[in-house]
């Protein structure tokens, strides 16, 4: 990334992921012999590198992606366990824990402030950080903790690790398809 340049917001790698996975799996007709081995190179770069409690509470406290997911029914146990540990570190205090995890049952029932038509559309049309500082103000716990995680960035420096190799994996895809 060039500095200057505005950086994603955290919560966003596991979506990012997952539709670089499918449109891979598309480009190869969903033949899971062509594209396997590009799955390995990503899934390893992923384990050791990008996957963190972090970027799954990013994903958890993101209303958009939050509420789609939870809809279809695809969070996982590995971002559940993800989400929990960031608060564990990130928030000493075991009462306040306790209250952010009570929070935590409104905000997944969609209650008060939470419910309202304009929250409800509003999770698609606003940063998380701005839905958070709408909506949010009758879990001020949850609020905070979540707006702290939403507004830090990416750093680029483990992508540009990343970059050659998945560079290689582009071009190990073109030829396939050649």
């Amino acid at each position: 990334m060039v500095d200057g340049e505005k950086k994603p917001p955290m919560g966003y790698i596991y979506e990012v992921m997952d539709r670089a996975k499918e449109s891979i799996e598309k480009a190869f007709n969903y033949d899971d012999r062509k594209y396997m081995n590009v799955f390995k190179i990503i899934d390893a770069r992923w384990t050791d590198q990008l996957h963190q409690p972090l970027h799954a509470a990013g994903h958890i406290s993101n209303p958009g992606l939050y509420y789609k997911n939870n809809e279809m029914k695809t969070l996982t146990k590995e971002v559940w366990l993800g989400y929990h540990a960031c608060v564990e570190r990130m928030i000493l205090d075991k009462t306040l824990q306790d209250k952010i995890g009570d929070e935590l049952g409104v905000y997944m029932k969609v209650d008060g402030l939470l419910g309202i038509e304009s929250a409800i559309r509003a999770r698609t049309l606003r940063s998380p950080v701005e839905w958070w500082m709408q909506y949010d103000h009758n879990v001020p716990n949850l609020q905070q903790f979540t707006i702290r995680v939403q507004s830090l960035t990416f750093s680029s420096s483990g992508c540009e690790r990343n970059w050659s190799v998945y560079e290689h994996v582009r071009t190990y895809i073109t030829l396939l398809l050649n």
